[in-house]
């Protein structure tokens, strides 16, 4: 069997559930708000989303925030240097606190690395932007997993 063949006998959970699914996009839609309400621009919001996705390996979630990260601003350059950010001085003290955070919720460290994860971001964020950046680490996870579980397919661009 090839591998699109085995790609097209999983069953888009999105497709499959599609109430479940909506709750979900409900909750990105609060999340989109509740961001704005934090006065976090788009670009540092994506910036975020492309992390958590270049962590999960979520190829199809890469596409679609990468593009949109692009189109509110982002560079090529911080984006391609991005897996390794931590080795630039491209990202700014929010910028980098937001990141560790989010790398944390996304990989779920051992509870020391966690705290220690946490103490750094509340130097650089506010109570709000903290829950926020949660909130947006949390469920890009989720539409990660949705995506890699039901083998959405990155298709090619006209």
């Amino acid at each position: 069997m090839s591998s699109t063949s085995a790609q097209n006998d999983y069953v888009h959970i999105d497709k499959q559930s599609p109430a479940v699914y909506q709750a979900q996009i409900g909750v990105a839609k609060a999340i989109r708000h509740a961001t704005i309400e934090a006065g976090m621009e788009r670009r540092f919001v994506e910036l975020i989303n492309v992390r958590v996705s270049q962590i999960n390996r979520c190829a199809y979630c890469l596409d679609v925030h990468v593009a949109a990260a692009l189109a509110a601003g982002e560079t090529q350059q911080r984006l391609a240097v991005l897996p390794a950010w931590r080795e630039t001085t491209l990202f700014s003290e929010r910028e980098v606190a937001a990141l560790t955070l989010a790398e944390s919720i996304t990989t779920l460290p051992d509870a020391h690395r966690q705290d220690a994860d946490y103490a750094f971001a509340r130097r650089s964020l506010s109570e709000q932007e903290i829950s926020t950046v949660s909130w947006i680490a949390v469920t890009m996870n989720a539409f990660n997993r949705i995506s890699i579980v039901s083998r959405h397919q990155v298709r090619p661009k006209q």
